[in-house]
């Protein structure tokens, strides 16, 4: 029940072949399991024990595998932190989890030094007694050299730990917990998501059981940020577990992954709508080879139908879309449970996966109506690290997680509506602004748009869209506002339209809604 067991029977298996491929480097699986032998070693000399917590903020490099790997093989709980984080948002994170160590990145280490001292001061002693840094030549003032102290343990075995299935959703004590997965924060400040080793494992089960299954002759693209949950599980540890090869792209640029795709042959690609969105905007992006990839998947957010078709037409390449959260680990539902793509809709259930969908007072909705997403199975999370409250808002003692995504069954696919907290309401009534971006996305011009309310005096809220225009061209507000009015009724049409060069998103690639409100 250990995932650092599906790496070492790949590295037992196939020894020899490339588990990561990351610049110019080819790293074995032999190679990959010794160093995930000697950090999970080196954690154990430390003095930590099962269930500490290990911060990651790294990025999408090598070190974060092995150090990833290396923990669970300890028995620790991993903490992946985005490596552009501010100290602000460090210390909370820090603070929160009570990581004991953490390894860290070169250019993200003095944002830590300072979030340790925020840490530190918050809580009376700080937590966090070793720092690891990856990039550093040697060992500095309160910290160690991640490649030293590695290179020092590579010749001691670490000791064999159990990692206990039980799990109360009540306790936080960290048994049988693999990650504390933070979310994005939107609405207030993030919170761990307690994910055990059996709901990732569950998950990359359930994933293997459609027709996204990685198979060993696969080369898995992942651009996707390590330290979000839909990289780590659904790009990274389901390609080791089957003994693919993944190819790790540090920094997303659309033409150089397009380009590293064509040169590795790689045969699965996992991204998100503003990487294919980037993709068909890239002068020439139609002009590389990309006939070794079988399958290629879209998660995070909504993929406009546009972005869709082109790629199709282009490449003769489906895109199969899917819906998760953090706190499932990430994979709910997936278009890949039919036999072909239903653009628009984010498929139906993984197998072991429930779903229903209800009102505000919890009771099933007519069918076709929209309603509150919940969902059971055996990859949702076991509740929020230190905070029951929060836990028992959106998680019941049954197991049912409120996800707060509004959708609708049609056919048998859910389609997703909205967030309960994104909805406008214009005079009494109901907008959904997936509705009204979809719209502005089939207009030739626009690159990308994103909607939002914005307060109004008569009618309590307006319609705001922030659109961003493919590259070379040219439109007016006005041109765009009767675009809309010849799909949606008047009062779903938006009163202002602004232009940006870009949407604000986290990098998982969700929109940043609360970031419009003040963009120009």
């Amino acid at each position: 029940m250990n995932i650092a067991d599906s790496l070492r029977a790949s590295a037992t298996r196939l020894p020899d072949k490339a588990a990561l491929l990351f610049q110019d480097v080819r790293i074995s699986y032999a190679s990959l399991d010794a160093r995930a032998d000697a950090a999970a070693a080196l954690l154990q000399s430390c003095g930590l024990h099962p269930g500490d917590r290990l911060a990651l903020v790294l990025g999408n490099v090598p070190q974060f595998v092995e150090a990833l790997y290396g923990a669970l093989r300890a028995g620790m709980v991993v903490v992946p932190i985005n490596a552009g984080s501010t100290a602000e948002e460090l210390a909370h994170v820090l603070s929160d989890s009570g990581a004991r160590a953490a390894v860290v990145g070169s250019t993200a280490a003095p944002a830590l030094a300072a979030a340790r001292a925020l840490a530190a001061a918050r809580a009376g002693a700080g937590s966090l007694e070793t720092v690891f840094v990856v990039g550093a030549a040697a060992d500095s003032a309160g910290t160690r050299s991640w490649r030293r102290a590695i290179d020092d343990a590579t010749n001691t075995p670490p000791l064999p730990v159990d990692v206990p299935q039980a799990q109360s959703p009540s306790e936080d004590a960290p048994v049988g917990l693999a990650l504390l997965s933070y979310t994005s924060g939107s609405m207030g400040q993030p919170k761990g998501a307690k994910l055990s080793h059996a709901n990732l494992l569950a998950n990359q089960r359930q994933m293997g059981l459609t027709l996204l299954e990685v198979e060993e002759r696969d080369v898995v693209l992942c651009a996707l940020p390590l330290f979000h949950i839909y990289g780590l599980n659904v790009a990274l540890a389901p390609a080791l577990a089957r003994g693919a090869t993944v190819l790790l792209v540090e920094r997303f640029h659309p033409s150089d992954a397009l380009a590293r795709i064509a040169a590795q042959r790689a045969s699965v690609i996992v991204g998100t709508p503003p990487m294919y969105v980037a993709w068909i905007n890239t002068p020439g992006w139609d002009g590389y080879d990309l006939a070794s990839v079988r399958i290629a998947v879209s998660g995070a957010a909504a993929l406009p139908a546009a972005a869709f078709e082109r790629f199709r037409d282009a490449f003769d390449i489906c895109i199969w879309e899917g819906y998760g959260l953090t706190e499932t680990a990430p994979v709910l539902t997936s278009t890949a449970m039919g036999a072909t793509p239903a653009p628009g809709s984010v498929g139906r259930p993984l197998p072991e996966v429930e779903v229903r969908l209800l009102d505000e007072g919890g009771r099933p909705v007519p069918r076709g109506d929209p309603g509150e997403v919940v969902v059971r199975g055996p990859n949702v999370f076991s509740g929020y690290w230190g905070q029951p409250a929060a836990t028992a808002e959106v998680l019941g003692a049954d197991g049912w997680f409120r996800t707060g995504d509004i959708g609708y069954v049609e056919g048998g696919n859910l389609y997703l509506v909205d967030r309960k907290h994104d909805l406008i309401v214009v005079s009494g009534f109901n907008v959904y602004p997936r509705e009204v971006e979809d719209v502005l996305h089939a207009h030739p011009k626009v690159a990308e748009a994103a909607v939002i309310g914005s307060p109004h005096p008569y009618t309590g809220e307006a319609v705001k869209a922030v659109v961003v225009l493919r590259h070379g061209e040219e439109a007016s507000a006005e041109e765009l506002i009767g675009h809309c009015r010849t799909r949606l009724a008047r009062f779903k049409c938006p009163e202002v339209v602004d232009f940006a060069a870009e949407l604000p998103r986290l990098p998982s690639g969700k929109l940043k809604r609360r970031a419009l409100r003040v963009l120009r």
